[in-house]
């Protein structure tokens, strides 16, 4: 995934969710931190962006079912946005929320999305946390 799919991403989750702000986990949240990080191998080869609406976190479904694995918004664009609420899916560090990165994205109709990365550090403490094969090779690299 490269910086440019990730606002595609942001503008189709809200669209999607009908809320202008989301939280941006995962791996692909290092995009938010640094725009750059899609030009390393290991810190872009993910096809996903991890998503939840801030506001209507019940709407993470949503996401899932219209832009997620296997949707025609995948076969079209070769990646896909995982809608999950975050907190079901990350550990993260006390704190988390007032040091995120934000993006500001404007989208169709000239609305501003906005949406909330993980920090660098918050997202590198949530792949240890979770310590599989991958996560740790995310944050060795992302170290270096």
């Amino acid at each position: 995934m490269n910086f440019k799919q990730l606002l595609h991403a942001i503008r189709a989750s809200c669209e999607i969710s009908g809320d202008s702000e989301l939280w941006i986990y995962g791996s692909q949240a290092i995009l938010g931190n640094f725009s750059q990080a899609a030009q390393i191998s290991t810190l872009s080869t993910s096809i996903e962006v991890d998503v939840t609406p801030k506001n209507l976190p019940q709407k993470a479904d949503d996401i899932d079912g219209s832009l997620g694995d296997g949707s025609p918004f995948h076969a079209s664009h070769g990646f896909y946005v995982h809608g999950v609420p975050i907190l079901e899916a990350a550990v993260l560090p006390s704190g988390w929320e007032k040091r995120c990165v934000k993006l500001l994205v404007k989208n169709l109709n000239d609305e501003i999305c906005t949406a909330y990365c993980l920090e660098v550090h918050d997202l590198l403490a949530s792949k240890l946390v979770r310590f599989e094969d991958k996560d740790r090779e995310f944050a060795r690299v992302a170290l270096l």
